[in-house]
């Protein structure tokens, strides 16, 4: 069977989506999301909703997750320390590798925790600079399954900070719904948990 291939990016056969709501869609919706090769895509949501399982079963080119930036110093730290101590030195360590993802020039997936537009901004002008487009995929996941997804991998946020999270995620994605995107995005796509677990490829066009 041959995948359905959503291209995100304009060309003169298929015209750009500014969003694609991919939700409720019974078992339907693409397999394959496809962008421009200069584009960069960030993929958002709570914690816990799925956005490091879906970049690595779907992104196979580079790929920049916080998560594994955090699984690398916990394999070094965590049973000598709290996380919130060396916390600070994941996120440099986290930006430092992003920025030298961004600099290669190639197509790029970033995790985005959501609380940051400052990041998306550095994106946003970063893509424009090589000649591409920002794109966003956000996990619409209801708070109680995103919580549950913090037990099943064994650790999560604080309350504090899921609340943080849950707002800021909350009102992008009231802001998406009605069309009007962060500055400098081109696009965004909508997923639930049942789409996003559909989607195998996210795939940037030669």
């Amino acid at each position: 069977m041959t995948a359905h291939r959503t291209p995100l990016y304009a060309t003169a056969q298929a015209p750009a989506l500014l969003v694609r709501d991919l939700r409720d869609r019974s078992g339907g919706g693409p397999r394959v999301l496809r962008f421009g090769p200069r584009d960069l895509v960030v993929v958002t949501g709570l914690p816990g909703s799925g956005k490091s399982t879906l970049m690595r079963r779907a992104v196979h080119g580079v790929r920049v997750d916080s998560q594994d930036t955090r699984d690398r110093w916990d394999a070094r730290l965590a049973a000598h320390l709290p996380y919130a101590l060396y916390r600070p030195l994941v996120r440099l360590a986290h930006f430092a590798g992003l920025r030298r993802a961004l600099r290669s020039g190639s197509a790029l997936v970033v995790h985005d925790c959501g609380t940051q537009p400052w990041v998306r901004a550095w994106l946003a002008r970063s893509a424009r600079r090589r000649g591409g487009t920002l794109h966003l995929v956000l996990l619409d996941v209801a708070p109680g399954i995103a919580l549950t997804g913090q037990r099943a991998r064994g650790r999560g946020v604080s309350r504090y900070a899921f609340h943080r999270h849950r707002r800021a995620t909350a009102a992008l994605l009231r802001a998406v719904e009605r069309s009007a995107l962060p500055r400098g995005c081109g696009s965004a796509v909508l997923l639930d948990r049942e789409a996003a677990t559909r989607l195998h490829r996210i795939d940037f066009a030669p």
